[in-house]
């Protein structure tokens, strides 16, 4: 398979070729193109396909010289006129996290996101993401989104950005197969309109059980989750039609935001 045309060599690592890689920081790949859309970096060949595979365009290949196996042949193959970066791994073993790249990194565009509307169409389940600034949790959260049942995907503009590399990463690529946007601050009374009855997860004692199954007949359902730490705005609780609370023993009154999303999805998935 040739693709050798458009390799190019690395043997300094600080070659400003590396920069959008190793060297600028999420927000500078976010505005990288100002005003027009900026970029972001897919590791891994598996997460790296599944972009692909969702439509986004590569920009660029950065990979370590041992890891070109058929595998990243191919998915360079599928990027014809795209540049890529061979380097050995004693250069690349300078970057922060370069184990966890499994020797291959891509820098792609990013597209426009689409409305509620648009995500939310034919969606029974959908999970609303408040304020979550953890890019772990979020991609954690994408992950069980996609797995249990939810048809897509809600983040409030406060929520880190779910194509952050580290939310890229530990969604192990789903943030491309699960459909998502960004909502304002009437993302709320969208999902009213839309007719999803939404579901707020806070610990207060008018909430009904998780099982409650008066829950599992609502045709539509929006499950809404908050930030780590201080959970849901009142305010956003007030707005929501339930609140509704995980059944937990030995006196534990609250789960991590990512773990407490898995089990929401699990039970409330199932339509």
């Amino acid at each position: 398979m040739q693709v050798t045309e458009y390799m190019i060599r690395i043997t300094d690592f600080n070659d400003p070729r590396l920069d959008i890689f190793v060297r600028l920081p999420e927000v500078q790949l976010l505005r990288y193109r100002e005003p027009e859309l900026g970029l972001f970096l897919a590791e891994s060949p598996k997460v790296i396909e599944r972009a692909l595979d969702a439509g986004y365009e590569a920009v660029s290949f950065l990979i370590e010289e041992t890891a070109l196996h058929e595998t990243e042949r191919e998915l360079i193959a599928r990027c014809p006129d795209v540049p890529v970066y061979v380097a050995p791994a004693a250069v690349l073993s300078q970057m922060r996290g370069f184990q966890m790249t499994r020797g291959m990194l891509c820098a792609m565009n990013r597209r426009a996101l689409p409305s509620v509307e648009a995500v939310c169409e034919g969606a029974k389940r959908v999970a609303v993401l408040e304020d979550v600034v953890n890019p772990t949790n979020v991609g954690a959260i994408m992950r069980s989104a996609a797995a249990l049942g939810m048809d897509a995907v809600l983040c409030t503009s406060g929520c880190s950005d779910p194509l952050y590399r580290r939310a890229v990463r530990v969604s192990m690529g789903t943030v491309f197969q699960i459909p998502w946007t960004i909502m304002d601050a009437h993302g709320m009374q969208t999902l009213k309109k839309l007719g999803f009855c939404t579901v707020a997860m806070a610990l207060r004692d008018d909430s009904v059980s998780l099982d409650d199954p008066e829950l599992a007949k609502k045709e539509r359902l929006a499950v809404v989750l908050g930030t780590e730490g201080d959970g849901l705005a009142q305010e956003t609780i007030h707005a929501c039609d339930v609140t509704v609370r995980i059944p937990m023993t030995h006196g534990v009154d609250s789960l991590n935001v990512a773990a407490a999303s898995a089990i929401a999805f699990w039970q409330l998935g199932r339509h």
